[in-house]
């Protein structure tokens, strides 16, 4: 007996300890996501700080103003942030009015259309995009894309809407080659694997039933596509789509290359023009003199708050399409 009342005593004494260590070990790993997640946000916090207390001159001195003004004049100490804010917004409104259909239609061409032997090569070669440096496209676009967009789409967009009313401002001008139609189409090229990569992995994700059982019902391709895997993967796909335009708006190297970094607005989208990061990028090692240096920190922070806007309107978009989806 006494032997028996050992044995479970040791026994108890086993589970005791690997219950401890169990404990020590949970806590542990609790403990370190938890700094992670509050490092990320003191990181995020210290930024945030860092860009307000450099611009805090700037805004002081132009006020509102500094939003709304055109004027960048480092020699008179004039700055103003609506050219760059400008050159920012329409160079990502064209790389996603270019990039959302053509990636989604590739990722759909993947999935449904592909003849299984070529998917791969085709998918890594899509996903290849992604790893090529931005100065890698900022080169090529200045001296082989741009020179070709002058030859060729430049002077057909031209001729072919000089006369007509509204478009005939868009596509106004004589073709430079570098532009924002030029910076929008490579940040469309840089993005693309994002959209892609992702769409196509959701894609493959929806149940094979799903889409069977639509084709049994005599759908077509198109309208299981539309009708089943979209739907299906919408929420993704708005992430996909959220996920580029970040990457779009904060792009530097190759924009510089290719815009022309002129601050200036124009109505045509032929003609040069700069983003925020571009402008920064390009004067801020020139910069001389507190003011400049300030207006240079202010426009990071509106690139800051711009992204930061983007991705709030993304999660409410998400939030919506999850609630509508439970309904």
């Amino acid at each position: 007996m006494t032997d028996i009342a050992a044995g479970e005593g040791a026994q108890s004494d086993g589970r005791q300890a690997s219950l401890r260590r169990f404990a020590l070990s949970d806590a542990a790993f609790r403990n370190t996501t938890r700094a992670a997640a509050l490092l990320v946000l003191l990181s995020l916090a210290g930024v945030a700080v860092s860009l307000v207390n450099g611009s805090l001159l700037a805004f002081s001195t132009f006020g509102f103003e500094f939003l709304v003004s055109e004027s960048w004049n480092p020699v008179k100490e004039k700055f103003g942030a609506l050219a760059p804010i400008y050159g920012t917004v329409a160079t990502s409104l064209i790389a996603m009015l270019i990039a959302v259909p053509v990636g989604v239609g590739i990722a759909i061409f993947l999935t449904e259309l592909c003849p299984r032997p070529l998917r791969r090569p085709i998918g890594i070669a899509v996903e290849l995009l992604a790893g090529i440096p931005s100065i890698i496209y900022g080169i090529w676009g200045l001296f082989v894309f741009a020179p070709f967009l002058q030859r060729t789409l430049q002077p057909f967009l031209i001729s072919t809407f000089s006369h007509v009313p509204g478009l005939s401002s868009l596509f106004a001008g004589p073709p430079y080659g570098i532009g924002i139609l030029t910076a929008g189409l490579i940040l469309a090229i840089m993005v693309l694997p994002f959209i892609t990569s992702i769409c196509r992995d959701v894609f493959a994700s929806v149940p094979p039933v799903l889409k069977e059982s639509a084709y049994g019902l005599g759908l077509t391709t198109w309208e299981v596509t539309s009708r089943v895997v979209l739907p299906y993967t919408r929420v993704a796909v708005v992430g996909a789509v959220m996920l580029a335009l970040g990457r779009a708006l904060g792009e530097t190297m190759a924009v510089t290359f290719v815009i022309g970094n002129a601050h200036r607005i124009t109505a045509s989208i032929l003609a040069p023009g700069t983003t925020i990061s571009a402008a920064i990028a390009n004067e801020f090692t020139e910069a001389t003199g507190d003011l400049y240096t300030s207006s240079l920190i202010a426009l990071g922070l509106v690139l800051f708050v711009i992204t930061f806007i983007v991705l709030a309107i993304a999660r409410l978009m998400l939030a919506r399409l999850r609630t509508k989806a439970g309904r």
